[in-house]
């Protein structure tokens, strides 16, 4: 048995214990080091190579052992040997002591690292393998997390140990003249008044300076390094200030904004302005919706006491509507209300020649920035035959001039919930084919069953966890049928049916704009990947909405899109980072799903400790007048206090309900401050306050209730 390595662990762990049992951390503090400073001083002039020796072992030990301390020995080191040789000693001191801790990791402590920092792992895993060396290099001049962590991760990664050492010393060598500067400035500190003196000032100055300069200093480096390929074409002056590809909301907002702090902006979109949302997307889709509730309340209206209700249903005028309803709206997103607002407004394909330069119907613009707001279109998977059967998808559906008799949905998600709802209730015999478990996956398993019951009342068949493997067409007596061959359980099942309308999710746009040859890298589902400005790997080439994710929201397209415009134009002044901390969206079936921030499915993956309150909305005054007395909200708090860590409703109107909860994430509102809140009676809105409600009295005392009730029968005597 190979004894060699646990033997050397034992001795490790042992000199760590022992340095904390001697608690040497009690004297690494500023007030400790500087009453010893003279004695060390003295000590220094009459034996200096011992002195540096022991310095040197301690500085290496510490940084070795990820012990604290090794900012203040850094301020000693820098009081004790002045500025030359502090620097020399302590650059190669903690480089040496840093390689100690690279190696510990590497070969003794990687499944605690990898459990104790796995979060930073990924992180630091996806930029060794994406940079290599250099990533380190950024992380050591500007470090995300703190060295010892950097240390102590890195030994997990493929780099090699050498390269480790030399990029270290290189990328820590601007920290270490600053903290060795400011050592020599607290040496010679003998009183309170020596704060207020100017070098002391400089010197902590410079320590509060040096994460944003060690910044700029990054951020000049990556420009260089991927700009070089197109110094040579960069222009002297620019047409425009911002060209913005892609006339969707993101691609309108990023407008809207430019314009109006009176930049130079061109928008340019291939297809029709407003893009997906108002076209193919939410605007005709929640159309559609309004029309199948109609229809829903006719065929119900006798629990109102409206018998003999009757009606045709005109599907090619229905349609008509929802082309008419799209016209209404787009003015609002028409090319003559931007012209208006001074945006130069281009129809036809924009190609990116440079990071500079924007090529569209032969004419090159150039331009100091790009947004890329190209939005997404439906996935069409690759099963045999679909093409063939002439599927449609939620762009298409639009063009139907007829109503099929069978239709089938292949995707169980929010596309796909919303419009199987609307064939079914105008009058299809609907399908639903999902290949997970349950339909709204991403919801939890409750909201699923409840949404899939009100399809069963639809009169839609729901056939989860089958497996699309191919699509056929044959000879039926009514002509031509299609027919979707999916495995169940390991059986084989065929599904007649008359349309087929996929809705297994969106793919971003990103081809034929050039994005290849500048290398602009794609995530994994293939969305751009953008950081936290919404900057690409060009600093002047941005992306926003369902081009970049992570969230294919119309609202979320609007929100990155004013950081990404206003990063862009004032960038070089303060840089905002898009902020995901409080993200709203709801499926407009019937009842609607709304959610903000965590569900118990994503709490509980996350290892989230959290509290559950609910209002049956059965039992609120408004639903039952307005007969929509089915549903529920739930809200997650924090165990014992009212923080609001997320909320689902379930219900008529969940989409307006929860924008009070929506507030309250947003500010750091509680559930206190809600029930505190006047509520209208009688309205939706105010289960909000009754959810609150049951929140309080879960959590109020028993033994205060009972010190209440012998008051009050105190007070009856």
């Amino acid at each position: 048995m190979n004894i060699k390595k646990p033997l050397i662990l034992l001795i490790i762990i042992i000199l760590a214990v022992l340095l904390y049992t001697l608690g040497i951390n009690e004297y690494l503090n500023l007030g400790t080091l500087k009453s010893f400073q003279n004695e060390w001083a003295e000590a220094y002039q009459a034996r200096p190579i011992e002195i540096i020796s022991l310095y040197f072992i301690i500085y290496v030990v510490i940084t070795g052992l990820s012990l604290p301390g090794a900012t203040l020995m850094t301020l000693v080191g820098g009081a004790l040997f002045g500025t030359a040789l502090g620097i020399l000693i302590i650059s190669f001191a903690s480089t040496i002591g840093a390689t100690f801790a690279f190696l510990l990791s590497r070969y003794f402590f990687k499944d605690w690292v990898q459990k104790k920092f796995s979060k930073q792992l990924a992180t630091i895993n996806e930029g060794v393998e994406k940079e290599g060396s250099y990533y380190l290099f950024t992380l050591r001049l500007v470090p995300l997390f703190p060295f010892f962590i950097i240390n102590l991760v890195m030994g997990l990664t493929p780099i090699k140990t050498l390269s480790f050492y030399w990029v270290s010393q290189v990328g820590m060598f601007l920290g270490t003249i600053v903290y060795v500067n400011a050592g020599t400035q607290l040496a010679k500190l003998d009183s309170l008044s020596g704060i207020l003196s100017p070098a002391l000032i400089v010197s902590f100055s410079l320590l509060g300076l040096l994460p944003l300069v060690t910044k700029k200093i990054t951020e000049l480096i990556n420009s260089r390094k991927v700009y070089k390929k197109y110094n040579s074409v960069k222009p002297d002056s620019f047409d425009q200030n911002i060209v913005v590809i892609g006339g969707g909301a993101a691609g309108l907002v990023s407008s809207y904004i430019a314009s109006a702090v009176k930049a130079r902006v061109t928008l340019i979109e291939q297809n029709k302005m407003g893009g997906d949302c108002l076209n193919t997307g939410c605007v005709p889709s929640k159309s559609l919706i309004h029309t199948s509730a109609l229809i829903n309340n006719m065929n119900n209206a006798e629990n109102l006491g409206i018998n003999n209700v009757s009606y045709e249903c005109n599907f090619a005028e229905v349609m008509s509507r929802v082309q008419r309803v799209i016209r209404k709206i787009e003015p609002h997103d028409s090319v003559e209300r931007y012209r208006d607002l001074g945006v130069e407004c281009i129809s036809g394909q924009a190609k990116i020649l440079s990071p500079w330069c924007v090529e569209v119907n032969g004419k090159k613009i150039t331009t100091k920035n790009i947004v890329i707001a190209s939005g997404a279109e439906p996935a069409m998977p690759g099963i045999p035959g679909l093409k063939e059967a002439n599927a449609i998808n939620s762009d298409t559906v639009w063009q139907l001039k007829a109503l099929p008799k069978r239709l089938v949905i292949m995707g169980g998600g929010p596309i796909g919930s919303e419009l199987s709802q609307c064939f079914a209730r105008l009058g299809s015999e609907v399908t639903i084919v999902e290949m997970l478990p349950r339909v709204l996956i991403r919801e939890d398993e409750e909201v699923s069953d409840f949404v899939e019951q009100a399809f069963h009342q639809d009169g839609i068949r729901v056939l989860t966890s089958h497996k699309v493997i191919s699509v056929s067409v044959r000879d039926s007596e009514n002509g031509k049928e299609k027919i979707l061959h999916c495995e169940f359980n390991g059986q084989d099942l065929e599904i007649p049916t008359d349309e087929i309308l996929v809705a297994v999710g969106r793919k971003a746009r990103v081809e034929n704009m050039g994005l290849e040859d500048l290398d602009i890298e794609l995530n994994n589902n293939g969305t751009l990947r953008v950081n936290e400005y919404m900057q690409t790997r060009y600093p002047n080439i941005y992306a926003c909405g369902d081009v970049a994710g992570p969230y294919q929201f119309t609202h979320v397209a609007a929100h990155q899109a004013w950081y990404a415009a206003v990063n862009s134009l004032f960038g070089i002044f303060k840089k905002f980072r898009v902020d995901y901390s409080v993200i709203p969206w709801c499926t407009y079936t019937n009842p609607e799903v709304a959610r903000v921030g965590l569900n118990e499915q994503e709490a509980t993956e996350q290892g989230i400790d959290y509290e559950v309150t609910r209002f049956g909305i059965d039992d609120l005054d408004r639903a039952i007048v307005d007969g929509e007395d089915k549903g529920f909200i739930k809200v997650l708090t924090v165990p014992e206090k009212d923080k609001i860590l997320g909320v689902t409703i379930v219900g008529h109107h969940a989409g307006d309900i929860i924008a009070e909860y929506v507030l309250a994430m947003k500010h750091g509102l509680g559930l206190n401050k809600i029930l505190g809140t006047i509520h209208i009676y009688p309205t939706m809105a105010e289960a909000n306050k009754y959810v609150a409600g049951e929140w309080k009295r879960n959590h109020t005392s028993e033994k205060l209730l009972q010190y209440l009730k012998r008051f009050h029968n105190w007070r009856l005597r």
